[in-house]
């Protein structure tokens, strides 16, 4: 396995979990975040976007998360 698919194992790992969590860890997304090749991105979004609409008052912190996860999209 190379770094890449290492990256992508760890960050899909993760983001099952941040996907099953009501509120989802803040150090597993800041993770995910770290080690996400820029392809997948708009995946990691989708994740939190539904967290957000399934939130009747989301975190103002999750939706600058968003924000700043969206601003580093190519």
């Amino acid at each position: 396995m190379n770094s890449l698919e290492s990256r992508v194992a760890l960050a899909g790992i993760l983001l099952e979990k941040v996907r099953n969590e009501r509120y989802p860890s803040s150090t597993q997304m800041t993770m995910i975040e770290q080690v996400l090749p820029p392809q997948l991105l708009s995946r990691y979004v989708e994740v939190l976007l539904e967290k957000v609409a399934q939130d009747e008052r989301p975190s103002i912190p999750m939706l600058q998360r968003i924000q700043r996860v969206i601003n580093a999209m190519p």
